[in-house]
């Protein structure tokens, strides 16, 4: 497997439509305002968080429970920020819609500026031949409410090029999360 450049990100998105919407180059500022950078980096792409949020809450007193989850312990909330309660955590999607080739697997990790603010984000690898908008999972490790930014950079996805196709991929398998659409919550 190899490690994918901006170059390749680049050929992917404008020949086979890999991420939409696409942002060729790092994008830092909206107007006169700085903003957490999103776009094609060096070695990955910073994927962009929507604005619609799922922020959890107990108030029903539920078990967490991932064959069975509790759509109601969510609260939707749609803006330019969310703000996540102390020890709590919220779901988003991307902004972008991804189409995984093939031979294709990512890794996705957080920006560093959340990171360095106690604001862990979470996103499992995208499969081969797996597509949709990508569900965010951001958990405020700390004991003070967290802001997360709607339309700006929460993480960057690292792509890895296999050297040969695999033999079943998320499609082929009919995968459970194939070609969602908005914030998905567990599927069991």
């Amino acid at each position: 497997m190899s490690i994918k450049s901006d170059k390749w990100i680049r050929r992917m998105a404008f020949e086979h439509g890999m991420i939409e919407p696409f942002e060729p180059g790092q994008v830092r500022t909206s107007g006169a305002a700085r903003i957490i950078s999103y776009g094609t980096s060096s070695y990955g792409y910073d994927i962009r968080c929507a604005d619609e949020f799922k922020i959890f809450t107990n108030i029903n007193s539920a078990i967490v429970d991932p064959k069975d989850f509790d759509a109601d312990s969510f609260v939707d909330v749609q803006g330019g920020v969310c703000i996540i309660p102390p020890n709590s955590f919220a779901l988003a999607r991307t902004v972008e819609y991804f189409r995984i080739p093939r031979n294709v697997l990512t890794l996705c990790l957080g920006k560093s500026t959340y990171a360095r603010c106690g604001i862990i984000v979470n996103v499992t690898p995208l499969e081969p031949e797996w597509e949709g908008h990508v569900t965010l999972e951001f958990s405020n490790t700390t004991p003070l409410p967290a802001k997360i930014y709607a339309n700006e950079g929460v993480a960057q996805v690292i792509f890895l090029e296999a050297d040969e196709l695999c033999e079943v991929s998320y499609r082929d398998r009919s995968g459970k999360y194939q070609a969602q659409r908005g914030v998905t919550l567990p599927k069991a």
